[in-house]
């Protein structure tokens, strides 16, 4: 074992989204703000915020300025106590030492008072359900392996619950995505299911090796099954589905492999050990090895 094999292995990461640029997509100026911000990290979706809130009471606050003698105790065209009045007006505080004193200040306020209301009933809508999303904490191994088993060839895919909780009835389903020119000379990018052992399982909860059986009908049989799928440009898809007992709701992983990621003749490495008293050990710095 080297030293890097002997890392600790960190949780999975969120999985990566494929890189996709267009052109010629025009949207609207709102677009689909909800997917958007939901679809933010927790460190973006705060910066959202922070700078919508700063923004917004900025505007308000050039607003309060055209009046510079409308909100009590306030340094005449003082943009800087315009803003925490806006502050204090938008957040509801209301702190006593700043007011509005004519009918324009007034007016501004209930305009502001109104937006504050629907900017938080919207914000804790959003933090909720962006909260309330469930996530999977599913670890793929980094490398897919081919060897025989009982005299058969297999190609073989391990997969761990991080969470080591229950996920009934835990589904995987692998696809091969090949390029194929047709004969009228149109390149199409075609999906081939790849079929396993067994696609499911009843109780996911250590690890799962899930197994291709590489026969006449694999698009892995052949000595030259490399060369045709590297022409093909192939890629390997893995999509694992199952029901989270903890919040009652399925969950969703997915995994993409190159051929590169591809051994040949090699095993993974055991990482499930069970002690005297039945306790299940495993053993993470394991878990991407191969033999």
């Amino acid at each position: 074992m080297t030293p890097s094999d002997k890392r600790r292995v960190a949780p999975p990461p969120p999985n990566a989204t494929i890189k996709v640029r267009t052109v010629g997509r025009r949207r609207g100026l709102h677009g689909d703000i909800y997917h958007f911000v939901l679809d933010r990290t927790w460190p973006q979706y705060i910066g959202l915020l922070a700078v919508a809130f700063l923004v917004l009471n900025i505007l308000f606050a050039l607003v309060y300025r055209l009046d510079p003698s409308g909100v009590a105790n306030v340094r005449g065209g003082s943009l800087e106590d315009c803003f925490y009045f806006s502050v204090q007006t938008l957040a509801t505080i209301g702190y006593g030492a700043m007011a509005p004193v004519d009918r324009f200040a007034h007016i501004v306020v209930v305009v502001e008072a109104i937006t504050g209301t629907i900017s938080i009933a919207l914000v804790a809508g959003i933090t909720f359900a962006k909260f309330a999303r469930p996530t999977a904490q599913f670890l793929f191994a980094d490398k897919i392996v081919v060897g025989p088993r009982d005299g058969v060839t297999y190609l073989a895919f391990r997969i761990a619950n991080w969470r080591h909780n229950q996920v009934f009835d835990a589904r995987l389903r692998v696809v091969l995505l090949v390029s194929r020119t047709t004969q009228e000379g149109e390149l199409t990018r075609n999906l081939v299911d790849v079929p396993l052992v067994r696609n499911d399982t009843a109780f996911f909860v250590l690890t799962w090796t899930a197994m291709h059986r590489i026969d006449e009908t694999s698009p892995f049989h052949g000595a030259d099954a490399l060369e045709r799928l590297t022409a093909a440009k192939a890629e390997l898809f893995l999509s694992l589905s199952g029901i989270d007992e903890t919040i009652g709701q399925t969950i969703y992983a997915r995994k993409r492999y190159g051929l590169s990621d591809i051994v040949w003749n090699a095993r993974f490495a055991d990482v499930i050990t069970i002690e005297e008293d039945g306790t299940r050990v495993v053993d993470y710095e394991r878990f991407h090895q191969t033999e």
